[in-house]
């Protein structure tokens, strides 16, 4: 599945799409909220500015992944990989972080305190 198929499948109404291989994808600005990617592998994908409130990235790997400006109120990212991540600026108000790994090369916003969000460092 490429982008435009996701986005195309999304737009249809369909919000299940666990465990795909999303690696490297453009998805800037996507609007994709409640998406379910439980599980997929989505390392080095550009969402800057994405639209992905209320979405469920458990267990998925977003190492590498730019989320600059991206809105991820309320997603799931329980047990996800964010090793090397870019969150500045991102909005994460309400998003479950417990136990997503993170490491010195992931960029978080001014003020963002993992720790308090029961997020692991390796």
């Amino acid at each position: 599945m490429n982008a435009e198929e996701l986005k195309r499948r999304f737009a249809a109404g369909e919000r299940y799409f666990p465990a795909l291989n999303l690696s490297r994808y453009k998805l800037i600005g996507a609007y994709l909220p409640g998406i379910n990617l439980w599980g997929s592998d989505l390392s080095g994908a550009n969402l800057a500015k994405a639209k992905l409130w209320g979405a469920d990235l458990s267990r998925a790997n977003l190492s590498k992944v730019n989320f600059t400006r991206a809105n991820l109120s309320g997603v799931k990212l329980n047990e996800a990989n964010l090793r090397g991540a870019k969150l500045n600026h991102a909005k994460l108000y309400g998003a479950n972080l417990t136990g997503a790994y993170y490491d010195e090369s992931t960029r978080f916003s001014r003020g963002f305190d993992p720790i308090s969000k029961n997020m692991r460092k390796v």
